[in-house]
């Protein structure tokens, strides 16, 4: 790779951003690492993560659908509260308008809040929410993380927070969303993926994203 003048491109370590409240009553883990759905609006898996700035703290909410792995809900800021991650379901919920939806997550504070639990409630979404601490509870949200780091972050330095705005923006919407293709989706991008009828591939190629069980050898 050297003598052809190409670098690899690493993944590194995340800044966690996940702070479980003291009295969070948690929803139960509908999922169990089981992330499978056989038509879009089914299942929704959604996280937070930190971009750096040199203008200091922005953060990164979404929410991804697990059929198509289709981003369908983001929002940045500058903040990690609750709103955050209200303005990301909002936006999925405008979006998709979908039915008795399982919206999983972890068990951050903002997740756990009343505020997020009335509106889930309030738009028939089904909360769900894995343990504390294990990203493989959360494994599909983790590894798009894992792609965005990889594919943007990694190779990116943003002075404002404006730089950091447009550049997610253009790196979802006009590249993941759109173009990215997933071998899991038979080497197409979530937005082609989507137009396919329901249940068009064959099951053996759209594969679903399993985690290891408590206690198994991710590497098995």
């Amino acid at each position: 790779m050297r003598e052809a003048g190409l670098r690899g491109a690493c993944r590194p370590h995340f800044v966690c951003t996940t702070h479980r409240a003291v009295r969070a009553r948690p929803a139960a883990d509908l999922v169990q690492r089981h992330f499978r759905a056989e038509a879009p609006n089914q299942l929704w898996v959604a996280d937070a993560t930190y971009v750096p700035t040199k203008a200091g703290f922005f953060y990164l909410a979404v929410v991804l659908d697990v059929y198509s792995r289709r981003i369908v809900g983001w929002s940045m800021d500058s903040h990690l509260r609750t709103a955050l991650m209200l303005q990301a379901l909002d936006m999925a919920l405008e979006q998709r308008h979908p039915t008795s939806v399982i919206h999983h997550s972890d068990q951050g504070c903002q997740y756990t809040s009343v505020a997020f639990g009335q509106r889930c409630r309030d738009a028939g979404v089904r909360p769900s929410m894995g343990s504390v601490g294990d990203a493989y509870d959360n494994a599909m949200c983790e590894s798009f993380f894992a792609t965005l780091e990889c594919e943007l972050l990694n190779r990116s330095h943003f002075t404002t927070h404006d730089d950091a705005r447009q550049a997610l923006f253009t790196w979802i919407e006009g590249w993941y969303n759109s173009h990215r293709l997933h071998s899991a989706l038979g080497y197409r991008s979530p937005q082609e993926f989507e137009m396919l009828p329901v249940g068009a591939m064959n099951p053996t190629l759209h594969r679903a994203y399993t985690a290891p069980s408590q206690g198994e050898n991710p590497s098995t």
